[in-house]
């Protein structure tokens, strides 16, 4: 996989950061029927998933652990946290996404695509009510007929650990 080191900055995801006219590549990935992207340096893997074990006293959005050959990996329904509906089945696929020593997998529906995208293509998130509650969607990607949320994946996990 190809890592991508973009510096860090007060108030842009880190897809969006650079100059003018740079190129990011971030992983699609769809939930609720929405479109949502993380920068690609933050994803390890994806994987069907076979069995979510609960863990009593976990945060909410925490759904159990998993294992991916041998390694025991927490799992997150982000629908929780992006107040979707969570009735029906569980997402099958997981995308396991990291930032440090830390990784979780992260409930989709789908991954459709990994996309090269340029810096012009973010945009910022609305004001107000609609990033409430959700301080890891950081800015808005324009794809070509679509936009979708883009996913900090630091401050996502720090919301996890939280509770928040």
């Amino acid at each position: 996989m190809e890592n991508i080191n973009l510096p860090v900055s007060q108030g842009q995801p880190a897809t969006a950061r650079g100059r003018a006219g740079s190129l990011s590549r971030v992983c699609l990935l769809t939930l609720g029927g929405e479109i949502y992207a993380v920068d690609l340096r933050h994803v390890r893997e994806v994987f069907e998933v076979d069995v979510i074990t609960p863990v009593p006293g976990m945060p909410p959005a925490l759904v159990g652990v998993t294992n991916v050959r041998g390694a025991v990996i927490p799992v997150m329904d982000l629908r929780r946290m992006l107040n979707l509906p969570t009735g029906g089945p569980p997402p099958p696929y997981a995308v396991i996404i990291k930032h440090g020593n830390h990784q979780v997998g992260v409930l989709v529906e789908r991954v459709p695509e990994i996309k090269t995208v340029q810096t012009e293509q973010f945009l910022p998130t609305p004001s107000g009510d609609a990033r409430e509650g959700k301080p890891f969607l950081t800015a808005v990607l324009r794809l070509d007929d679509r936009m979708g949320g883009v996913v900090e994946v630091p401050t996502l996990l720090a919301c996890m650990e939280t509770g928040s």
